[in-house]
């Protein structure tokens, strides 16, 4: 069930509320809120707060990392430590997709793989971005470092961490018929130690049937990608991109049909469910 949130309230970001406990710990409210391409959208998905939360919990519980979780509080809310984050969103790709397809295509990128949407990469690619409110960008290891985000001992472990858990999650997804597409990793430092932090599910990850992958095509998704798909097809997408480069206001997003709201609703409830092997 669902509490009302307790605290003084911090901040909402795209999907999340914080709350400040006491001087050391932070409550997170997950909303239903949705976003895409850093828009928060005016449709909410029912449930999807509540999975957010409590598959985050499983995997800060499971994957055998430092992180900042305490513990739970009701259904949408997550006690944690605070910490000083690292504005660096820490992205891996295990397959082209996505912006890397884009930006291979157009020459930005080099990798050794022929250009084919969807083709499963040699390794695990790191493809960091900055972390913003407007619009993440891409950002290489030695900007991260330049730039003052981390040290270079740091940026070497920000990396090391997030490709090892990605290959745990994706070892896990692949028992259950799944296959771990990339992954948003976001870190912190908490006693001098860089710590996992904020939320790990379908708003952080890619995550394809393994019975319909094909390369070539777009894949089908339990996550959020069928709303960037949907938003891409009506067009949203160009006008959010043609706004941004002219420097004017983002356009009114367009609410979400019900039958893909249903769709998106069901898929993180279904991701929550074989994963944790619980019911929701």
């Amino acid at each position: 069930m669902a509490m009302k949130p307790r605290g003084k309230f911090i901040r909402s970001g795209k999907v999340k509320d914080i709350y400040e406990l006491d001087s050391d710990r932070l409550l997170f409210y997950f909303t239903d809120r949705v976003s895409a391409f850093d828009v928060i959208l005016p449709s909410t998905i029912p449930r999807k707060g509540e999975v957010l939360n409590k598959l985050s919990a499983y995997w800060f519980e499971t994957l055998g990392v430092p992180h900042h979780m305490v513990g739970l509080e009701g259904s949408n809310s997550m006690i944690v430590r605070k910490m000083t984050m690292i504005p660096v969103e820490c992205v891996v790709r295990g397959y082209l997709y996505g912006s890397l397809f884009e930006r291979f295509s157009k020459g930005e990128v080099s990798l050794p793989v022929e250009k084919v949407l969807a083709a499963k990469l040699p390794q695990p690619y790191f493809d960091p971005t900055t972390k913003s409110e407007v619009k993440d960008e891409p950002i290489t290891e030695a900007e991260i470092v330049k730039e003052g985000r981390a040290t270079a001992a740091e940026a070497q472990e920000l990396k090391n961490s997030t490709v090892s858990i990605y290959e745990k999650m994706n070892a896990r997804a692949k028992q259950a018929g799944f296959i771990l597409a990339d992954l948003k990793l976001e870190f912190g430092r908490r006693d001098g130690k860089v710590v996992l932090g904020d939320s790990i599910g379908p708003d952080e990850f890619r995550m394809w049937p393994a019975d319909k992958y094909a390369p070539g095509k777009s894949q089908d998704s339990f996550d959020k990608q069928p709303v960037r798909d949907w938003l891409i097809s009506v067009g949203y997408r160009d006008k959010l991109e043609k706004a941004r480069k002219a420097g004017e206001p983002i356009p009114q997003p367009p609410l979400l049909p019900q039958d893909l709201i249903d769709l998106v609703s069901g898929r993180y409830v279904h991701i929550y469910e074989t994963f944790t092997g619980k019911k929701l």
